[in-house]
């Protein structure tokens, strides 16, 4: 947990961080939308190369977006070995007893792994160049344009940026309560992998008695502040478009177009 970037800002003064959250939101969302269009090769280079860019432009050290990857690292590994085993093809490339790989599994496996990679790390991006505060203000903008959101936007981005605001907390909670425990002689590396899930039981209760403490807490706070929601609610900054944001949406619709194209052109892969 340590490990996650998500949740997290880092303060840079780059191209990213100054564009509006609403633009940074949309680029994400379609970035997503446009990554499962793809089916070659070719789109993915055309993806990971805005991925380069994206990262160069925002400053972000490459380390952390690394650092965001290695907590799916092993449900990227699950499914790249579910796919290989459970992929069908034409062209046999190992066979033993019943476990059979195919060419095709393995390609399958690849752009499945590269997908959800890519995903992460451009989810990553948009959360490490935005604060908390202007990722609310940019999400409730935006829902408040969708009809049934539209009533409910300022309480939707408000839960969304709290549950982000706590990652960070709870994996400091969740150190502290591993520190707290091998003091005590709690052993959480050695054994099997059900020995070290059994080992994860002493940590989970008391972490969830902590996440209910501080969302009651969170919860009392925001009443004493008269708290009443979105109605009549004013902001301190106001958001509002720029030149940056049209190139932002120029750059990036010329990628998804890439993207899309991909999925025309004829290749073995």
């Amino acid at each position: 947990m340590s490990e996650m970037t998500i949740g997290q800002y880092y303060p840079a003064d780059s191209f990213v961080h100054k564009l509006d959250p609403r633009t940074k939101i949309m680029i994400t969302l379609l970035y997503i939308v446009f990554i499962f269009t793809v089916k070659s090769f070719v789109g993915y280079i055309a993806a990971f190369v805005f991925l380069v860019l994206a990262i160069t432009m925002s400053k972000i050290p490459v380390s952390y977006i690394i650092k965001g990857l290695k907590p799916i690292m092993f449900i990227v590994s699950l499914t790249i070995i579910i796919n290989i085993l459970w992929t069908k093809g034409e062209n046999l490339l190992f066979s033993l007893g019943f476990i059979k790989i195919y060419m095709e599994g393995v390609i399958v496996a690849a752009k499945m792994g590269i997908r959800l990679m890519l995903l992460v790390s451009t989810t990553s991006i948009m959360t490490l160049s935005t604060s908390t505060i202007d990722l609310t203000d940019g999400m409730e903008m935006l829902m408040r344009k969708v009809p049934l959101l539209k009533r409910s936007a300022h309480d939707v981005s408000m839960m969304m940026s709290i549950a982000l605001r706590f990652i960070p907390t709870l994996q400091e909670e969740t150190d502290r309560i591993m520190k707290a425990q091998k003091s005590r002689g709690a052993d959480f590396d050695s054994g099997n992998i059900i020995a070290k899930a059994k080992a994860m039981l002493p940590i989970l209760i008391p972490l969830f008695v902590s996440a209910f403490q501080r969302a009651g807490e969170l919860a009392m706070a925001m009443e004493a502040r008269c708290y009443q929601g979105g109605e009549g609610r004013t902001r301190m900054k106001q958001l509002s478009y720029t030149k940056l944001d049209g190139i932002a949406y120029a750059v990036a619709f010329v990628f998804y177009a890439l993207m899309f194209a991909s999925r025309f052109v004829n290749l073995p892969f």
